[in-house]
């Protein structure tokens, strides 16, 4: 008898099949067609040495999965974002995706690019390196074992807006200051929850960490010195405890409206280092309960989502209406800063007899004068104008801040030319692990919205992937005109909240 090439492989392959099955039992024939996800992992350093003091490094990190029919690619970059802002240009993107596609015959829409969200400085070859790092990865392929969980860290974070006794939100910022604490009612939730994806070889070693968080990565380090912040020191410290060769990369939630706790602390050096090792240690405490199985599991769906832009001109005119009603209730005092503080210390030292010895006032008193008491009565009115002129200061530098943001946008969406913008929405499926990405900032609640929504029990979010198009805010918080960043920063229109989320159940769904 003789057979065709073809036929000849057929009847090999069959043979070794039977030998598998004669040999180790029908399970382990399960085992060896469950383990088709092969995965490879490498990190290139996109650190910027000629920009200043260097504190610790940048990475372009990638996981290359791929199963037999698919081949999806995850990149985390510490940087501000994936265009638009920050160092890295428009052209990134599509720039890295078509080497990929053209090198390694990788499909642009499986390609997931994150950014860290950290203020970092990246090199000016940062496309170049982030196809070197992927590349490297393709060529050290193994096959794997995938596990999901999730951990918790509520300590290294809070929400960042604030809501008045008014009714209005205002938000934590450096740009400018905090209301008065008597005007604040309460805070805005945080996501304390962290999402682990842990693929492991074969011998039980784990290959790379994937985890979801959301915060802002903005506290920096007291040497001012380049920076991955607190997500670069929470992967350092997964890295260094688990096995050698482990890459842990982090993708940014919906930090949109999540700062670091005690952002603006005026009494210690601002410091990501401990906020970082807490993420990581709690990151590595969710790791060491996931258990990694044999599972094929793995699809990508990109989709292109068309959403609405803002027309700002009616928020404009309402927030310049509120400057110029500021700027109107500014009224005259007799003091200057030289003049305040003293008196702000007399009066507080003493309520009663600021002035002088309180026998001087019983003095004047027996002698039915009350010059003294006149005195304070005028300076306390001065010191209370005075008060109110810097708070109405405070919310100037405010309202000017955000208007500035607002007429940015408007000019954007009115030079686009057109009253829509397509974004990408991906959904990847990597065994029990269900993530969804967007490119915008994220607030919070959209996240926790949509993990509880969905259909997968391990559900995560993504924001700051594959482009930049600034804040995403609900469609509620941008009612609240000009009163925190994320609700000016934005050049969506309310409507693309229901949009947006439609498109997510839809995507988790198919997945």
């Amino acid at each position: 008898m003789s057979f065709g090439r073809s036929a000849r492989s057929g009847f090999c392959n069959f043979i070794v099949l039977l030998t598998v099955v004669v040999v180790f039992g029908s399970s382990g024939l399960d085992e060896i067609q469950a383990a088709s996800l092969t995965a490879g992992v490498a990190k290139v350093d996109i650190t910027n040495v000629d920009a200043g003091p260097v504190n610790d490094r940048l990475w372009a990190k990638a996981l290359v999965i791929k199963s037999d029919a698919t081949t999806a690619v995850i990149v985390s970059v510490d940087a501000v974002a994936i265009g638009e802002i920050g160092y890295i240009k428009n052209d990134y993107l599509p720039k890295v995706r078509a080497r990929l596609e053209k090198e390694l015959g990788i499909q642009p829409a499986n390609v997931l690019v994150n950014a860290s969200h950290c203020h970092g400085i990246v090199c000016t070859d940062v496309d170049d390196r982030t196809f070197q790092a992927v590349k490297l990865a393709t060529q050290n392929m193994v096959p794997v074992k995938v596990g999901a969980g999730r951990g918790h860290e509520d300590r290294v974070s809070e929400n960042r807006r604030l809501k008045l006794k008014s009714g209005k939100e205002l938000d934590v910022r450096h740009a400018y200051a905090l209301p008065p604490d008597e005007e604040v009612a309460e805070v805005g939730p945080i996501d304390p929850e962290i999402g682990v994806l842990r693929l492991d070889r074969m011998d039980g070693k784990t290959l790379a960490v994937v985890y979801n968080f959301a915060c802002h990565p903005i506290q920096g380090v007291p040497n001012k010195g380049n920076t991955a912040d607190m997500t670069g020191f929470a992967s350092q410290v997964i890295e260094d405890n688990l096995s050698d060769g482990t890459v842990a990369l982090f993708l940014q939630g919906c930090g949109g409206d999540i700062n670091p706790i005690t952002y603006k602390d005026t009494n210690s050096p601002r410091n990501a280092e401990p906020l970082g090792n807490m993420l990581g240690l709690s990151t590595l405490k969710a790791v060491r309960k996931v258990s990694c199985k044999d599972d094929s599991r793995l699809q990508c769906i990109n989709e292109t989502l068309t959403l609405p832009r803002a027309d700002l001109a009616e928020r404009i005119a309402s927030l310049e209406a509120e400057q110029l009603k500021q700027l109107q209730s500014l009224k005259g005092t007799s003091l200057n800063l030289k003049t305040f503080l003293p008196l702000v210390v007399k009066y507080n030292l003493a309520d009663e007899f600021p002035s002088y010895y309180s026998h001087r006032y019983l003095h004047e008193k027996k002698l039915g004068r009350d010059d003294l008491t006149q005195l304070d009565a005028e300076n306390r009115r001065n010191m209370q104008q005075y008060i109110e002129n810097i708070h109405t200061m405070e919310q100037l530098t405010r309202t000017q801040t955000n208007l500035a943001l607002l007429k940015k946008h408007q000019a954007q969406n009115i030079a686009a030319g057109k009253r829509t913008i397509d974004v990408e929405v991906v959904g990847l499926r990597i065994g029990d692990f269900a993530l969804v990405t967007f490119p915008g900032e994220l607030t919070v609640r959209i996240g926790l919205g949509i993990k509880q929504r969905s259909p997968h029990k391990m559900t995560f979010v993504a924001g700051y992937t594959n482009g930049y198009i600034y804040y995403s805010p609900t469609a509620e918080q941008l009612l609240n005109v000009g009163g925190a960043q994320e609700d000016s920063d934005c050049i969506l229109g309310p409507e693309w909240q229901a949009l947006f989320e439609a498109k997510v159940a839809d995507v988790l769904k198919q997945l």
